[in-house]
């Protein structure tokens, strides 16, 4: 896929697949491309942004040819969404309640008493507290967790084939995090849907994925399983972003050095290469993302270069 605001390319042939009950972690700084591929997905890009070539197929069924009349019938029915800050998704004037029975009544075609019955028992099952007096809450009469639940009760409710969860744990403290992410991951396990998983610190990544596709100035730089990109990882970019994960007995954080580049100008070749501690002449031009003997993809010329690196480690 390829997407661009204006004249700039902000993704550049970015291209996975995802299959029923799989998570595909998604990682990188700031501004790399996470959240445009999201929003390119579901078909929320804001003008002047426009997917400019290839497609997004779910079920063989192409979501980049159809009128803006058929893809909200495929918004939070087939493809749901879960955002970083809830109140970006809950209308404030309206109960907790009635903001998910509508949904269940526009896609499920559910009657009134029944998309009520149902949002109780959605706010039961992701825990939040006496479900049928919370329903009848406004969005700012719960706590920050509290919502970000009520976010993901929204999304299950018409039991969608995929959910993309964008950076959905930033805001919360340690102990919501990892509640969650527990939550989420066992909605999956039951309704067996697809997630795709959008954050910058690799390490939540690496808590809940199966796999994981690293971006780098609208790009994927490096994908696998888990385990190859966690413990095995070929990219000097995605090394650089393990090393800066906080470890046990070490007070200094190791910073990536220098600053992610300017998608509307970036250098020549491989777009991490002036940061790159092993740059070369080859780094000059730019890598295709390519696949090793165990299909773990990676886009770097010194991919083995890097490869010694980890064994050494």
């Amino acid at each position: 896929m390829e997407v661009a605001f204006g004249a700039t390319r902000i993704l550049r042939g970015v291209s996975f697949d995802l299959e029923a009950g799989q998570t595909l972690g998604v990682v990188g700084e700031s501004g790399c491309g996470k959240s445009m591929t999201a929003f390119a997905i579901m078909r929320m890009l804001q003008s002047p942004g426009r997917i400019t070539g290839g497609s997004v197929k779910l079920e063989g069924r192409d979501l980049t040819t159809l009128s803006e009349s058929e893809m909200r019938h495929v918004r939070g029915a087939q493809v749901a969404l879960v955002m970083q800050d809830p109140f970006t998704s809950l209308n404030p004037m309206m109960r907790i309640g009635e903001q998910i029975a509508e949904a269940l009544r526009l896609h499920r075609n559910a009657g009134r008493q029944e998309a009520w019955r149902k949002s109780v028992e959605m706010l039961e099952r992701v825990g939040v507290p006496a479900p049928e007096s919370s329903a009848h809450k406004f969005p700012h009469q719960m706590s920050g967790g509290q919502r970000q639940r009520v976010v993901i009760a929204m999304a299950f409710a018409c039991g969608p084939k995929v959910l993309i969860a964008d950076e959905p744990t930033t805001a919360l403290d340690v102990t919501l995090q990892a509640q969650i992410l527990r939550l989420l991951r066992e909605l999956q396990e039951k309704e067996g849907t697809a997630v795709m998983l959008i954050s910058h610190d690799i390490g939540v990544i690496g808590s809940v994925a199966g796999r994981i596709a690293v971006f780098y100035a609208g790009r994927i730089v490096e994908m696998g399983s888990a385990e190859q990109v966690l413990r095995r990882a070929e990219m000097p970019y995605t090394q650089a972003l393990l090393r800066a994960l906080p470890r046990a007995g070490v007070g200094t954080l190791e910073v990536i050095s220098g600053q992610p580049p300017d998608l509307a100008a970036l250098p020549p070749g491989c777009a991490f290469g002036p940061r790159c501690p092993l740059r070369a002449e080859q780094c000059l031009q730019e890598p295709a993302l390519l696949a090793g003997a165990d299909d773990h993809l990676v886009a770097c010329w010194r991919r083995d270069e890097a490869s010694k690196l980890v064994a050494a480690t």
